[in-house]
């Protein structure tokens, strides 16, 4: 797993154009997936929050923020752009975020009501697509494409595995 500016740094043309995707509306806009006690998909609409160092959710008390919370297993996917069909997509984990300096200054940046029992979450890169349909989007499937689709995919590094101490 990668951090947001890991990713960032490693990838900063992928990270700009998914980033790009997921502010198009202003603030964040995205679909977030996440796994249900029974281990099915759940998915709801969010407002992923982008900080130099890294991406965050606040979460209020809700279905969503319990599966994070029991597994924090994620996938997040931008909203459709109006002029084309381009999509972002993001995977990995999501960790509470329990250090009060990081929680204040996010809340004094964004503004969050401290009426408001909310989460701050935030989100570790596994996995990072950017697939581009061109000025023409998706078409049907008996048209035929004018610009072939683009997909873009980054994977954070796997961990080596220990070597065996003999």
């Amino acid at each position: 797993m990668a951090s947001w500016s890991d990713f960032a740094a490693a990838e900063p043309t992928l990270a700009a154009c998914i980033r790009a995707l997921l502010q198009q509306y202003g603030p964040g806009l995205a679909y977030l997936a996440t796994v249900r006690p029974d281990g099915g998909p759940r998915v709801h609409p969010v407002s992923p929050v982008f900080t130099d160092e890294a991406l965050f959710c606040f979460l209020i008390p809700s279905p969503k923020r319990r599966d994070l919370e029991r597994d924090g297993r994620y996938a997040l996917h931008s909203f459709p752009p109006e002029e084309n069909d381009d999509e972002a997509f993001l995977s990995g984990r999501a960790t509470r975020v329990l250090a009060p300096r990081v929680i204040t200054r996010l809340a004094l940046t964004l503004h969050a009501s401290p009426d408001v029992d909310w989460h701050v979450f935030e989100l570790s890169i596994d996995t990072a697509t950017l697939r581009t349909h061109g000025p023409a989007g998706a078409l049907p499937l008996a048209a035929r494409p004018t610009v072939t689709p683009l997909t873009r995919t980054w994977r954070a590094e796997l961990p080596r595995p220990l070597a065996a101490v003999s």
